[in-house]
């Protein structure tokens, strides 16, 4: 699956636009993107292009996802 890469105007953006990236792999291999990452970090999936590209999108997800919610800890 080939990702084009664009910038976002903020974070949540950027956030909704790997969402909408992970949710492909989702619905393509029928497994929630949790289940996927704990699989393939334990070996039990391959190292495919598409394994590999879901991985590192669930991860900057996460990442997207724990920085936007210190945001708004810090903000309130």
């Amino acid at each position: 699956m080939k990702i084009t890469r664009k910038t976002n105007d903020s974070p949540v953006d950027t956030l909704i636009a790997v969402a909408k990236h992970i949710s492909l792999y989702e619905k393509k291999y029928s497994m929630d993107s949790e289940t996927f990452f704990h699989k393939y970090r334990s070996g039990q999936m391959e190292d495919t292009e598409d394994m590999i590209e879901w991985s590192n999108n669930y991860q900057h997800y996460i990442q997207l996802k724990a920085d936007i919610e210190r945001q708004l800890r810090h903000a309130a």
